[in-house]
């Protein structure tokens, strides 16, 4: 099963860019990308993740497992980002035990969202 690691491209870290490519979510893709990438990753680029007031952001999904939402997140976070990647990809629900997560993991995560399942099922 592979889990996708998407980073946005557009997302400005409250920075002023004219230029799409020198955004730090630009650059923080582009840093990803060219990083060797943990087995079962996939490192794609996105057109905003809606968290423009906690760029520059990522997020991590799988067929089955909780999708986490991190925010805040530096050039100099991309090794952490691809070892939290790893962990998250090693779990069969997504769900990384909290002293286990990397530190930006643990401190900057901004949504957590269930896993996709049909048919839907309320809450109970």
């Amino acid at each position: 099963m592979t889990t996708t690691l998407y980073v946005c491209q557009t997302c400005k870290a409250g920075e002023v860019h004219e230029d799409d490519a020198n955004r730090p979510g630009a650059r923080l893709h582009a840093a990803l990308a060219a990083m060797e990438a943990p087995e079962g990753v996939q490192v794609v680029g996105v057109n905003c993740l809606s968290a423009c007031s906690q760029g520059a952001a990522v997020a991590l999904s799988a067929p089955g497992k909780w999708t986490y939402v991190y925010g805040r997140m530096t050039l100099d976070d991309a090794p952490d980002i691809l070892a939290g990647a790893a962990a998250y990809a090693a779990t069969p629900d997504g769900l990384v035990p909290w002293r286990e997560r990397v530190v930006q993991f643990r401190k900057q995560s901004l949504a957590r969202i269930p896993p996709f399942q049909m048919p839907l099922e309320a809450a109970e």
